[in-house]
């Protein structure tokens, strides 16, 4: 009888307590619901204050202090220990989708654990939070851009299905009762340099074909497919208008046409540049600026400027009504995250501290390293090399952890730097310091007799995030503002890797960058080239698994290697006329989707059925290798269009000899491209070239014609 009583006692003390909740504090209600309630019982000046990046705590409604910017662009990025993989264009070129979402499953694991840290030592600041702007999935048009290395590359159809890879990684499953973080698609729209000018920069003239069929469909794909919860808008104008007050952008086509829920964050200053003299002189002053970017649709300001909006409504310039648009979306989100509601109810909240930096982790980062390095030539086979012959290694990026970290990163427990990645494997190995980027800090004559008459030279050079990057103040010779100037292998290095190969050495020339460098020069000076990017913690110990053999290179390139800064059209030019693989009629120095490999594939004649193009892919070669199908469509009809765009693409691992059949989705909407005569997107029956074959380069495919109706 007791322990009935006591039973219900308990039952009677959750009803009353239920009882007690107002509207927005019952979890059992939908998150509009609660958000809603929540917003009618918000001051003008609260809800202001809620639509700042930095959100303070209310205390008297119990809303706890909460900030809307926290980076996770490969890795948790800006708070401490953390993760961290190769850069996005790196990761690009991996073309694993899959590892991707497995990496950023692994990344917001670490951010939830961050952010449960920063609760309970009672301040959650800028970097600390649930939501991370990023993927940046702008079009890497021309690679004089210092911030495309945030990229996933050149082409929107990889760009969107990585993006998505992303998204999905960090926001959780969506059949989860609370998501695990935000993402945030970033920067709408047509984005991408230069950094010195994004504050004044006016995109005019651009033809809806380039809007549409080039700037637009990754942002299409993550807001109708992976659901982003976040979108940001770009510093610059469109068609005379701020991206973050641009009607067009936000209402007509985010809005309505796609239909987004979600949240639209500025980028950080982007409110200020609309009043500022010498920036966009949009409008006259913050309250005026504030008001049609809330208008328009962007929710959160990163920066001071919506401090103005109590004086914009003062001014009618906007209705409190306006506002509370914005502000119920915020709070939506916010419930959907759980940290309204207890901790024991929210499941992310149980995420050991041990998953930071774990070692399961540092596998991914890892594999994804592997994965990311793009063997562009091998002469002779020059790679892989014994582990028993002497070597030399050279070049400032060798020994330089900090250049491996890419932008906007974390900070690893360790990173194996590529000179101690290639001594754990040979101890034999030499350094000779002295090769700097720009400068040589000592004698080329020096150096050479340095090297002795050890035969082989592992040469790490190209560039660094220290010299490419967001809006950087870099004053050096082909470089501006973080962007380049020119896209050649500085010449100190150049003269170097030269006079190598005229003494006699074999050169591995291993090169770091987060863009296509110019090195027409070193495929007649040096015997085999990597790109390596910036490979994040594990880099040193991936590329030398790849340089002894011990992993075979399967990476592809995401982006065009030109031969020179001459083939590139004007940097200011957002016309795809000349830009990328779509457009260029030049001969690239590597084309886009490029990559070798230790082993031999080849593919037969593909077909199309049911909606999937399927090939035969067989290893001729003597061991084991994975290789990346690509799958390219053209419409004959559209002399217009793009000479071929990538619609589709798949992994295949075979052992030496081994042949498989693989299948690849090619659905209607593949077929979907710009059509004048409606002037849309839009798939018009009729036959097409499908290309299926190893890169973008018309040797390395094969054509079928397949009629669509």
């Amino acid at each position: 009888m007791k322990k009935c009583l006591t039973s219900i006692t308990v039952i009677f003390s959750c009803i009353m307590l239920q009882a007690q909740q107002l509207p927005y504090q019952n979890p059992q209600l939908s998150s509009q619901e609660r958000a809603e309630d929540l917003c009618s019982r918000l001051s003008l000046e609260e809800k202001v204050s809620l639509m700042m990046n930095s959100s303070p705590a209310i205390p008297r409604l119990g809303i706890k202090e909460f900030n809307w910017w926290s980076e996770a662009l490969h890795g948790i990025g800006r708070n401490g220990l953390a993760t961290v993989f190769p850069n996005p264009t790196g990761m690009a070129a991996s073309w694993d989708d899959e590892l991707l979402f497995n990496c950023f499953t692994a990344a917001s694991d670490e951010g939830r654990v961050k952010y449960q840290q920063a609760k309970e030592e009672g301040h959650v600041g800028v970097n600390q939070c649930l939501s991370f702007w990023t993927p940046n999935i702008n079009i890497f048009r021309d690679p004089r851009w210092g911030r495309g290395q945030e990229t996933y590359g050149e082409d929107p159809y990889l760009t969107g299905r990585m993006g998505s890879a992303v998204v999905r990684g960090l926001q959780g499953p969506e059949d989860s009762q609370y998501r695990k973080t935000l993402a945030c698609a970033k920067h709408f729209a047509v984005h991408s340099g230069p950094e010195w000018n994004r504050h004044v920069f006016n995109v005019e003239g651009l033809s809806e074909r380039d809007l549409w069929e080039t700037y637009l469909p990754a942002f299409k794909t993550l807001v109708k497919d992976a659901h982003v919860a976040e979108v940001m808008c770009a510093y610059n104008r469109f068609d005379g208008k701020p991206c973050c007050g641009n009607d067009r952008l936000l209402q007509q086509i985010l809005r309505k046409d796609w239909d987004f829920q979600g949240i639209v964050t500025s980028d950080c200053g982007a409110i200020y540049d609309f009043y500022h003299e010498g920036f966009h002189e949009y409008s006259k002053d913050a309250a005026s600026a504030s008001a049609v970017a809330v208008l328009t649709g962007t929710d959160t300001n990163c920066g001071g400027s919506y401090a103005a909006l109590t004086d914009a409504v003062s001014r009618g310039l906007i209705t409190e009504k306006d506002i509370d648009v914005s502000v119920k979306r915020l709070l939506k989100f916010r419930f959907e995250l759980g940290e309204m509601d207890p901790d024991e109810m929210v499941s992310w909240t149980k995420i050991p501290q041990s998953v930071v930096a774990s070692e399961e982790h540092h596998k991914l980062a890892l594999q994804m390293a592997r994965e990311s390095i793009v063997l562009l030539q091998n002469k002779n086979n020059a790679l892989p090399l014994s582990k028993d012959e002497g070597i030399v290694v050279m070049g400032q990026n060798a020994a330089d952890s900090i250049m491996l970290w890419g932008n906007y990163n974390g900070f690893p427990a360790h990173t194996s730097t590529i000179l101690e990645g290639v001594l754990a494997k040979a101890p034999r190995t030499r350094f000779i310091d002295g090769c700097g980027l720009l400068q040589n800090r000592a004698a080329i004559d020096d150096m050479i007799r340095a090297v002795g008459s050890a035969k082989t030279v592992i040469f790490v050079g190209g560039i660094s995030p220290r010299l490419e990057g967001e809006e950087m103040p870099v004053k050096q010779p082909g470089f501006k503002g973080g962007d380049r100037t020119d896209i050649e292998l500085p010449k100190a290095q150049r003269d170097v890797i030269a006079a190598l190969h005229l003494a006699g050495k074999k050169v591995i020339f291993v090169n770091c960058s987060g863009s296509a460098i110019a090195m027409v020069p070193e495929t007649k000076t040096a015997d085999a080239i990597l790109q390596a990017w910036y490979g994040g913690e594990a880099a040193g110990e991936a590329l030398a698994d790849v340089i002894f053999g011990d992993y075979n290179p399967c990476g592809k390139l995401p982006v065009t290697f030109y031969a020179s800064t001459s083939q590139l059209p004007d940097y200011q030019d957002y016309d795809m006329a000349g830009h990328t693989y779509r457009y260029f009629t030049g001969e690239p120095l590597f084309p886009f989707g490029y990559g070798l490999s230790y082993t031999e594939f080849s593919i037969g004649e593909p077909s199309y059925r049911k909606g999937c193009v399927k090939v035969n892919v067989s290893n001729a070669g003597s061991r084991e290798g994975t290789h990346v199908v690509e799958v390219y469509v053209r419409d004959p009809r559209d002399s217009q269009g793009p000479l071929k765009t990538l619609r589709g693409f798949t992994r295949v691992t075979l052992d030496a000899g081994e042949s498989k059949t693989v299948s690849i989705p090619m659905p209607r909407s593949s077929f979907e491209l710009w059509d004048a005569k409606s002037n849309s997107m839009k798939v018009v029956p009729g036959s097409y070239e499908v290309m299926v074959g190893s890169s973008s380069a018309d040797k390395d495919l094969k054509t079928i014609t397949v009629k669509i109706r």
